[in-house]
């Protein structure tokens, strides 16, 4: 809790088993040219929780085949089961799987709230006849897609792939992590900013603006459009927060996206 008034949910966090945390943040890093500030380890973010006030995570990690889905996701749940109400809990899919529909079965019986997908990692384009699978389940069960969107160096997550989706499935929500384009941020938002179904958080991104453009991005979306994340263990979640709490909003709107949004997506 920030000043004894902002209820604070970092919306995307990326953890990993103890042992083999120090190898997928290494694997990260060099698909992003960058070294991660943090472990991804969930001790960490117990810790961060007492240090920068925040009182929950929505915590994920990316199947990079299909066969690591069942047990991803079973990491996930028992994390989230683990950390009285701390974390929330996302799955992952994998568009390859033979049983698609199974799989998010699973994930819901374990008590997950989303999936999460990372098409520039995972290797697929967004509107892959792969995925329609997915969209059409997610969409039915009510599950939020948390996904990777946009990069410059490839044509797996941008907006042209993303925008067909979100137009068939109206029902669906998606939040495009990085505000909607990594690396293309000022495009997604000319592209995709006022559509229904479709949220951003800003994740992976602060470094990469002054405060007025951080703002103005803001707002091209729309306060209730926007969730604060942070894509631990990349960035610190603690500097991170310092950084959004000096922007120049007004209490109502630090509401809405340092929690309420994302308590409406998850239902939290």
């Amino acid at each position: 809790m920030i000043n004894g008034k902002f209820f604070v949910i970092d919306s995307h966090c990326h953890i990993y088993p103890e042992k083999i945390a120090s190898k997928a943040v290494a694997g990260t890093d060099a698909f992003y040219g960058v070294t991660s500030v943090m472990g991804g380890k969930t001790s960490e973010l117990k810790e961060i929780s007492r240090s920068a006030g925040i009182d929950m995570f929505v915590v994920e990690s990316v199947a990079t085949t299909p066969k690591q889905v069942p047990s991803i996701n079973r990491f996930i749940a028992e994390e989230t089961e683990k950390s009285n109400g701390l974390f929330v809990g996302v799955g992952t899919l994998h568009p390859d799987s033979e049983d698609i529909a199974g799989d998010i079965d699973d994930l819901i019986a374990l008590g997950l709230k989303g999936v999460k997908l990372h098409p520039d990692i995972q290797r697929f384009k967004i509107d892959d006849y792969r995925c329609l699978k997915i969209y059409e389940i997610c969409e039915k069960k009510g599950l939020p897609i948390l996904m990777h969107t946009g990069d410059n160096r490839y044509d797996y997550s941008n907006p042209n792939r993303l925008k067909p989706i979100l137009d068939i499935y109206k029902g669906l929500t998606v939040i495009g992590a990085h505000f909607g384009g990594y690396s293309i941020w000022e495009e997604a938002a000319q592209e995709l900013h006022g559509i229904d179904n479709f949220y951003v958080d800003c994740s992976s991104s602060f470094f990469n603006f002054s405060d007025d453009e951080i703002v103005r991005l803001i707002r091209t979306y729309g306060v209730d459009r926007v969730l604060f994340g942070t894509d631990f263990p990349m960035w610190s979640p603690k500097a991170e927060l310092e950084r959004f709490m000096n922007l120049p909003f007004n209490d109502d709107e630090r509401k809405l996206i340092l929690s309420e949004n994302a308590k409406k997506i998850y239902g939290i």
